[in-house]
């Protein structure tokens, strides 16, 4: 198993489905503050189940819900498939679209399961599918410093805070029995330092600032804004 399959199938990660309507609610909240106006070319790299994407694209002109597990993608086209401007597609579709085309790239929560050949290579993407004037937006990047006990911190303070608390911890003890933890163990998850991180953004033809807070309830994770140079 590697990650892509993880995520294609059914995960722990999620204790309770108030766990995972509450977060991506907050991650919908955080992606909207971003749309720089209604008439927006927006595209949520990485979206996964993308529960609030209506809201989304209720602010923007046109909303591309990209995920790599097909199983994801099924039931994104099925649960938005009478919302017109919502378009699903597959990792690889990125490439597909017309150059210069994006105000807003989003990649939350991504960059700790591709390698560092795999980072560039989308970064490289991303900087062709963006307009002169667009932003990408790399969230739910892990310091290089950061451990699963601050993750699992951070999630019991948004558990305590939105109601789950006893299904969050349930949900941890699940967890480190679960294909999550051997993953975590095995292939591992890519951390960056902010210094390293802007460098990478460099190097792919941006200029990029780490912003102050970080999308979704982990704030000891990292957001970055990035300009193509």
């Amino acid at each position: 198993m590697n990650w892509q399959d993880f995520w294609n199938s059914d995960t722990p990660i999620y204790v309770s489905e108030r766990h995972k309507d509450l977060h991506y609610r907050l991650i919908a909240r955080d992606i909207i503050a971003l749309i720089p106006s209604r008439e927006a070319h927006v595209l949520d790299y990485g979206c996964g189940e993308a529960l609030s994407a209506d809201r989304v694209a209720a602010r923007c002109a046109r909303l591309y819900l990209c995920d790599a597990a097909p199983a994801v993608r099924a039931r994104l086209a099925e649960r938005f498939r009478n919302i017109a401007n919502i378009q699903v597609l597959a990792a690889e579709g990125m490439e597909q679209l017309p150059d210069e085309q994006l105000d807003l790239i989003v990649v939350n929560s991504v960059v700790q399961y591709l390698s560092l050949d795999e980072l560039r290579a989308l970064l490289k993407n991303a900087r062709a599918k963006l307009k002169r004037d667009g932003r990408l937006v790399v969230a739910d990047v892990i310091p290089a410093d950061q451990s699963p006990v601050a993750d699992a911190a951070a999630l019991l303070s948004f558990a305590g805070r939105g109601g789950f608390l006893g299904a969050a911890i349930v949900g941890l003890a699940r967890t480190a029995v679960s294909d999550y933890r051997r993953l975590r163990s095995e292939v591992g998850l890519a951390q960056y330092d902010e210094p390293d991180m802007l460098d990478i953004l460099a190097d792919s033809g941006f200029v990029g600032e780490r912003r102050s807070h970080n999308l979704g309830h982990n704030q000891r994770r990292m957001t970055f804004v990035a300009r193509p140079a």
